[in-house]
């Protein structure tokens, strides 16, 4: 059994995030054979030089969950891409590249965070540029830690009044995008987060049907996907 979660968005103002999802990893995880998490796993990280005794915290309960037998794999999302080695170190997981080409029940399953997807959201799509270019990555790790967390804040508050502002289907995925990659990737399963709408879309890739599954986040519930031999089962669960 794989289980693949996205978008918790953990910090220290939500404790009931941080403890329900400590709670999924001493429970649920445990039984798994592979724990996916697909980006937004923080609300914001600064960088693994900065980690506060909350992360830390969080890691440690990433790092008893690998030590029992469960595989943890991490994925950038737009909110968290600085976090880097020493932090998956740590937590015993292993860094996933956006996007990832994964197996599944013998079935080629593409991950990604789902933020490229966005291509109509033209300004996004220039800072991702942006900030994840080789040197600039290099030049935000590099800069003090308060300039830093003054950075994040400003990025976070744009981010959320753009959101407000801007069309549903501009920060929806863009739909001729996700036949374009999975055609790239040669896939019939595609699996994302970042839109916080989780469903199942049918359609048709390369004259094959195909899926794309949005994992839900994690706000007023949990989330979950489950990867067995009956096949993708996706459903929420309380976070009390």
């Amino acid at each position: 059994m794989i289980l693949l979660i996205s978008d918790l968005h953990l910090e220290e103002q939500r404790p009931d995030l941080s403890r329900a999802f400590v709670h999924f990893l001493e429970g649920r995880a445990r039984a798994a054979e592979a724990l996916y998490i697909l980006g937004d796993f923080f609300e914001v990280w600064i960088g693994d030089d900065g980690m506060t005794p909350f992360q830390h915290q969080i890691a440690r309960a990433l790092r008893q969950l690998s030590d029992s037998g469960t595989q943890i794999f991490l994925m950038h999302g737009n909110r968290d891409f600085l976090i880097g080695k020493a932090f998956c170190r740590e937590a015993g997981c292993t860094l996933l590249q956006d996007p990832s080409l994964v197996h599944f029940n013998g079935e080629p399953v593409l991950l990604m965070h789902g933020d490229s997807l966005c291509t109509q959201d033209v300004g996004y799509m220039k800072l991702r540029r942006l900030l994840r270019n080789p040197l600039s990555l290099f030049i935000l790790r590099n800069l003090p830690l308060a300039t830093r967390h003054k950075l994040a804040r400003k990025l976070r508050n744009e981010s959320r009044a753009q959101t407000r502002m801007k069309a549903s289907q501009i920060i929806d995925v863009t739909p001729n995008e996700v036949p374009r990659i999975m055609t790239e990737y040669d896939v019939r399963t595609l699996i994302h987060g970042h839109t916080h709408r989780p469903a199942v879309h049918e359609l048709q890739v390369a004259g094959h049907a195909a899926r794309r599954i949005v994992l839900g986040d994690w706000d007023k519930q949990g989330w979950a996907l489950q990867v067995d031999e009956n096949g993708y089962q996706q459903a929420p669960f309380p976070l009390a």
